[in-house]
Parts: C-alpha cells; sequence; structure tokens
C-alpha cells in the first residue's frame, strides 16, 4: 500500500524477521559477544534475557550464523515440555536414534551420552538452545543442570543456551535453583533501544527499504515520541511506525506528524499504552503550585528565628538554600589581539627526524627514539604502521598523533606531528613543545597523503593473523577482546579458533572495518584505540 506512495521497494516495518534488515545497536553487538564467548568457554549455561521483542530471536539467529562448522546444534521452541519429553527432543534434534526401546530417562540420557562422548572424539562440539525458557518448570530445569554432568576430565560435553524474558533470571534465583544458576558462565540482559539508537534503527529500516538519503519520513520529534510511546522495543517500534506510515499515506502527508503518531498508538496500543504528556492545564497548574511553595518558603525565611523554633517538631521543616542572582556585570573588554610571533617562534613545519623524534617521545616518553623515526621492525613494544590517504577525513579513523610527511615548495623533505583536526583547521604540535592551528588550505600545498603513526604491538605479533594460526600473538590478541567484554577468560589459548574469528568479524562490522576475521594492523589500531591503549590525540596534546 504505502510502500509505493513513498518509493519505497517493500513495507519496512514488517514484524516478521528478515536478516535482510538486521540492525545491530551497540547492545545487540555486546550481547553476542557474550554468546559467542560462552560458546567458546566450553561448558555451562548462557543466559540471555530481554523484553518481549527487544531483539533475542535476532542474537539467536546470529549466533547460529557465526557457530563454527565443527558444531552440531538442538534447538528447542517449545519449552512446554515434562523431563521425558524434553530428552526426547534433543535426541531427535540431534539424530539420535532410540526407537526400539523403552523410553525412560535413563535409557535417553544414556543414548545422549554417548553421542556427546563420539561427537567429542571427533572433535566436535554440541550446543542445545533453549527458546522461551522461562516457561520451564522446576523439575525440567533440574534435569537440563543434570545434562551438564556429562563431561570429560577436561570439559563439559554439552554447551546449553537458555534464552528466556526477564522472568527467567529471576527463576534461577530460586533457592532450589542454585546450582544451576552458579553453572551460567555468561549472562546479558538485553535492554531496549535508546532514542539515539532507535532514530537509528527507523532510519536503517527505512533505507533498506529504498527510501533515498535526501528524504526524511520522520522529523526528529515523531520520533521522540515514537522512543517514548515504545519505550525503545523494536518490535513495537515496527508496529507503530508502520500503522504511522499508514496513516499519512492516508492524509496523503509527505512525512509523518506527531499528531499521526499518537493515533497510531491509540490504535496499536490501546488507551492504556499511550503515556500522554501533561496538557497545557496541566503545567499551568503545576506552575501555580510551585509558585505558591516558593511564596511559601519566602515568608518563611522572613521570620523570626525564634518563632521557627516555637513550632512543634512535626511541622518543622528545613529552609530552602536561598539562590541569589548577582547584579549585572558590565561586559569585559576584549583583549588585544596578540602580535604576530615571529618567524620560528611555531616551527611546525619540521624536519623529518625532529617530528619522529617529537612522535616517540609523546608515544613513548621513557623510550630512546630510534635513529630511523619509522623502523621496520617493532622497537620498545611499539610498531610503526605507515599509509596513505587521500583525504583529510580519511585521518579522522585515527585517533591518535601521527606524523604528516611533507614537501615543501622548494622541494624539500619536512613533517609535521598531527594532533587532531577541527573544522577547516589542523591542531599540530611544535617543536618547543606547543600547539598551534594551521588551515588545512595551507598544509593541503604541502601534503600528499603520507603519513605515519606508532602503536602498541601485540606479543609476538608480526604478521596478520588468521583462522587456524597459532602462537603467543594468538593469545595476546585473544586476551585483547576479552579485557573489551570484561571477560574473565579468552576465546582462545593458542590456537585461532572459529570463535575469535566470528568475534573479531563482529568488532570488525562494529566499526566500519572489512569483516573478513583477519586481525591484521587496522584492527589492531582500532582495537587498541577502543581499549585506550594507545595515546589518544586529547591525550597527546596534555602531554605537551
Amino acid at each position: 500500500m504505502y510502500h509505493q506512495y513513498y518509493g519505497l521497494k517493500e513495507a519496512p516495518f514488517s514484524i516478521a524477521v528478515n536478516p535482510r534488515y538486521l540492525f545491530m545497536s551497540p547492545r545487540h553487538r555486546d550481547a553476542l559477544a557474550h554468546l559467542l564467548y560462552g560458546v567458546g568457554a566450553g561448558g555451562g549455561f548462557i543466559l540471555l534475557t530481554g523484553e518481549v521483542g527487544t531483539g533475542k530471536t535476532t542474537i539467536n539467529r546470529c549466533l547460529l550464523e557465526q557457530l563454527p562448522d565443527d558444531t552440531d546444534i538442538a534447538i528447542i521452541l517449545n519449552p512446554a515440555l515434562d523431563s521425558l519429553e524434553l530428552l526426547a527432543s534433543v535426541c531427535d534434534e540431534l539424530g539420535i536414534d532410540y526407537a526400539g526401546e523403552a523410553s525412560s530417562l535413563k535409557t535417553l540420557t544414556d543414548k545422549l551420552h554417548a553421542f556427546l562422548l563420539a561427537n567429542h572424539a571427533r572433535g566436535r562440539k554440541t550446543v542445545l538452545l533453549i527458546d522461551e525458557a522461562q516457561h520451564l518448570n522446576f523439575d525440567v530445569l533440574e534435569q537440563i543442570r543434570l545434562l551438564t554432568n556429562l563431561e570429560t576430565n577436561h570439559e563439559k560435553l554439552l554447551q546449553i543456551v537458555l534464552i528466556g524474558q526477564p522472568e527467567l533470571a529471576s527463576l534461577l534465583q530460586r533457592p532450589e535453583l542454585r546450582q544451576l544458576n552458579q553453572r551460567i558462565t555468561a549472562r546479558y540482559n538485553l535492554e531496549p533501544l535508546n532514542l539515539e539508537e532507535t532514530r537509528a534503527y527507523i532510519r536503517h529500516r527505512l533505507q533498506v527499504a529504498g527510501l533515498t538519503a535526501d528524504r526524511e519520513l520522520f522529523p526528529p520529534a515523531a520520533v521522540r515520541d515514537i522512543h517514548r510511546l515504545t519505550r525503545g522495543i523494536p518490535r513495537l517500534i515496527n508496529v507503530l511506525c508502520d500503522r504511522a506510515l499508514l496513516g499519512a499515506y492516508g492524509q496523503n502527508k509527505g512525512r509523518v506528524e506527531r499528531s499521526m503518531v499518537a493515533t497510531a498508538a491509540r490504535e496499536v496500543m490501546g488507551e492504556e499504552g499511550v503515556q500522554r504528556p501533561p496538557s497545557r492545564l496541566g503545567w499551568a497548574l503545576a506552575v501555580v503550585v510551585l509558585l505558591g511553595l516558593a511564596g511559601t518558603a519566602w515568608w518563611w525565611l522572613g521570620q523570626p528565628r525564634g518563632w521557627q523554633r516555637q513550632l512543634p517538631a512535626q511541622v518543622a521543616v528545613e529552609a530552602p538554600a536561598v539562590v541569589t542572582t548577582p547584579p549585572a556585570q558590565q561586559p569585559e573588554p576584549e583583549p588585544e589581539p596578540e602580535s604576530e610571533p615571529e618567524a620560528g617562534q611555531q616551527a611546525w613545519n619540521m624536519t623529518s627526524a625532529a617530528a619522529g623524534q617529537l612522535l616517540w617521545r609523546l608515544q613513548a616518553p621513557a623510550a630512546v627514539a630510534p635513529p630511523e623515526p619509522c623502523p621496520a621492525q617493532p622497537m620498545h613494544g611499539l610498531g610503526c604502521y605507515r599509509e596513505q590517504v587521500q583525504t583529510w577525513d580519511a585521518l579522522l579513523a585515527y585517533d591518535r598523533p601521527l606524523v604528516l610527511e611533507l614537501i615543501t615548495p622548494e622541494r624539500f623533505r619536512a613533517a609535521a606531528v598531527l594532533l587532531g583536526l577541527s573544522g577547516q583547521q589542523a591542531r599540530l604540535a611544535t617543536a618547543d613543545g606547543g600547539v598551534v592551528e594551521v588551515s588545512l588550505r595551507e598544509l593541503a600545498g604541502l601534503w600528499q597523503g603520507d603519513f605515519y603513526l606508532l602503536w602498541q604491538v601485540p606479543d609476538g605479533y608480526r604478521a596478520p593473523l588468521a583462522l587456524g594460526d597459532r602462537g603467543p600473538a594468538v593469545a595476546a590478541v585473544a586476551r585483547l577482546f576479552a579485557a573489551l567484554d570484561n571477560q574473565p577468560r579468552a576465546l582462545a589459548e593458542s590456537q585461532f579458533n572459529r570463535a575469535l574469528q566470528s568475534r573479531v568479524e563482529l568488532f570488525q562490522r562494529a566499526h566500519q572495518l572489512e569483516a573478513d576475521g583477519v586481525v591484521g594492523v587496522r584492527t589492531l589500531l582500532k582495537l587498541n584505540e577502543q581499549l585506550g591503549i594507545d595515546p589518544s590525540r586529547a591525550q597527546s596534546e596534555e602531554l605537551l
């Protein structure tokens, strides 16, 4: 209907789960990272909770897509089962044949144990995923806990993922379920979207459906109302936006107005679901009450202190502090402009050696700068990364000091230490430890796009790391990702496994890098930036 009217290829706000419309907010990426860590930990339970419609199914699908190929998975979508039916369903999902034998908990458990041992011997993992787990009764949860007793001397044979609404977490807090609760190795509660994420979510779905970048169907005021009414729950956002667009189409409007959002909310959520903002009369009454309270406080403060002490204790109140407004002051005269510095005072245009030494001083104050400013091999734990870009915008991706390699009008080599960009100005370090601003126009005549920077190299890192690689560098990178995710255990030890590859791809997509799962310098630079390992431009200015 309306999608053709607005130039869309299809309806953008269907509540069906469509991979093309996948929107991973930062909290969705965090949730997926926790699940990947849990699966990679090798045993126990993983818990994902969230309100209805927050995107748990989206996370589930992403998890299934990123599980390694050597993983067998059993998915239970209907948890309204007793213990025997649950075990039978698990066996059916994994293709375990138990026909012709009397079905009992012992028979099914023995069959499952034999399958898990055989799978482990083949180097395969087994994962059980139970959706809507808040509906599981106590006996079934206890039976699920007993399944984690199936183990070798080194690891659990079955990884169990429980997914449900927030009451699942409350259920697991019960004393009789404390043994299960203690076996949860990773847990995450998926919160609704905030206002900015809601705005990005709506824009994302419209663009996937074909809306051009120059059109706006939901103005900021309408988005704020949508976020307030839906509380940031994606499923409710879809329903409300769909109905609001239908209303705008019915009125031949080019975009959704706030009144249309309110009408749509009453239609799809009912009067109870619509939180009306205070009316003008309500605001007026509130102002009158506040003025009355302020007048009472003013009168109270004007009474003699002895009279205040004579009041009964139950009516004595603490006098509020009075904020006095200072008298208007005459504006201070504008400072006289400083005289232009003499030539050489702002020595931002340096020799290559001087710029390199200054960069090393900013990055490693205690280290002695090497003779070559950008050495081929790491020194003092720092590596040099050299690149060429075409635009100033490309430099914004590097939030750290770097050296611009320049060529003077006389065709001599020179260099400048760039600390940051602000509008049409560049902040440059000077040879005497100061900071000056130079126009990009002036720099553009000297800079051909070449630059280099220093960065903290992980232990043992010498070349890009990919699936199957081994060594201390793999362990160091895995520890960095564990620190980023606040996880006590890394996804890999000495071998680059599927779990680490999936985490790397997730990180790369989140930061607009090529999601190839390979840990190269660009990925490590962004990882160091997120961990605060390398000094940022702002920190470098403080050092100066």
